[in-house]
């Protein structure tokens, strides 16, 4: 029976691959100070779609119906759900969260339903926040082995530039416009600008750094700029740069890398129950296609030949050296099969010879070299 359609299981080192990963998302997240969170798949349809009812991600929402008749909804997305995290949390509030989020879209080679999530958020954020959550995401990607440049827009900068511009109205649907100048032409940006006689705008924002200093909201980026300096991370300023989520207010981030179209990374800072926060959201997938990490370890099987006492006394041993073993109860000839399946890198065999020599050696499944097991062990 293959998975629903979106639906995928991992597997053997696909899974390995990816529970690495999830550690050193974790041991990082935790080393600047977030703390973890665990929230329901499930939740009232009316809650998952909050504010942000017209967002295309809210439009495909999984929608479901208990028992009860009662309207439910999968979350699509780890937000919202901070709305109840943060109630009587003093400020500011760092939490992380990694898990499924689901989404009923389109499926492509490299977009599911199901996929996982791992957010970070500060609520209750300046813009010292967004350095050190850029500093974290540097050194996430940094020990992934991913190249990546990470690439800044403001968005309240461009409703500043828009207000010089005389144009009050219909903000929302020229960022929109805006927000697709890597994915078309911009010929064809321009055209649809028109309607709203913005066409000018996308001229602006071709403009150099400099030109953008004189405005008022260019602050947050020279800010930002110089307390990303103090970790040792750079970013490019791209003013066109508005993400997608409507709630965005100031500084936006995306990472982008040579070896993807996509964007690996994307965040910003928001409007959040009235106070400003900040986070950024890692696709457990994307990462995984990209990362370039030695996730495979150090694994023993312990063989017995009809000498089960011993043996599970010798995988207890090395268990408690915080070894990886497993023990296999069977035939060498299957034994080693089996080691080479599930690629153990060594093994060990317990019988009636080395129990009466009280010699057990290891051997090293690479190399086919074989030395006498620490007798300390």
């Amino acid at each position: 029976m293959e998975p629903v359609k979106g639906f995928k299981d991992y597997i053997g080192e696909e899974a390995k691959k990816r529970a690495e990963i999830k550690k050193i998302l974790v041991e990082t997240f935790e080393k600047y100070g977030f703390e973890p969170a665990e929230t329901p798949v499930i939740e009232a349809e009316e809650f998952v779609r909050g504010d942000n009812a017209n967002d295309e991600a809210v439009s495909d929402i999984y929608r479901l119906e208990d028992r009860g008749k009662r309207k439910l909804a999968l979350r699509y997305e780890f937000t919202f759900q901070l709305k109840r995290l943060m109630q009587n949390k003093k400020l500011p509030f760092k939490r992380y969260q990694i898990g499924e989020v689901f989404r009923d879209e389109p499926v492509s080679s490299n977009r599911f339903r199901q996929f996982v999530q791992s957010d970070i958020d500060t609520i209750g954020s300046t813009i010292k926040d967004d350095a050190e959550i850029l500093a974290l995401t540097s050194e996430v990607l940094k020990k992934l082995g991913i190249k990546f440049k990470i690439y800044i827009g403001n968005r309240a900068l461009l409703n500043e530039i828009l207000e010089e511009l005389g144009i009050k109205s219909n903000q929302t649907q020229i960022l929109r416009e805006i927000d697709k100048l890597d994915k078309l032409p911009e010929t064809e940006i321009k055209s649809n600008l028109k309607r709203y006689k913005a066409e000018n705008f996308v001229n602006i924002l071709k403009k150099p750094e400099k030109y953008f200093e004189k405005y008022k909201n260019y602050r947050d980026i020279s800010e930002l700029k110089k307390c990303c300096k103090y970790y040792g991370v750079d970013f490019v300023f791209q003013p066109s740069l508005v993400r997608g989520l409507s709630y965005y207010n100031k500084n936006v981030f995306e990472i982008k890398t040579p070896e993807a179209r996509e964007t690996i990374v994307g965040g910003g800072s928001y409007i959040f129950n009235g106070i400003q926060s900040t986070g950024i959201s890692f696709g457990l997938d994307r990462l995984s296609s990209l990362a370039k990490i030695d996730y495979e370890k150090e694994k023993y099987l312990v063989i017995s030949l009809d000498k089960n006492k011993e043996a599970i006394n010798i995988a207890n041993k090395l268990r408690e050296k915080n070894k990886i073993v497993n023990l296999f109860y069977g035939k060498p000839s299957k034994a080693l099969e089996y080691a080479n399946s599930y690629k153990f890198s060594k093994v060990i065999f317990v019988g009636e010879n080395e129990i009466q020599n009280k010699k057990f050696m290891v051997k090293d499944m690479d190399t086919g070299k074989e030395k006498e097991l620490n007798k300390n062990l």
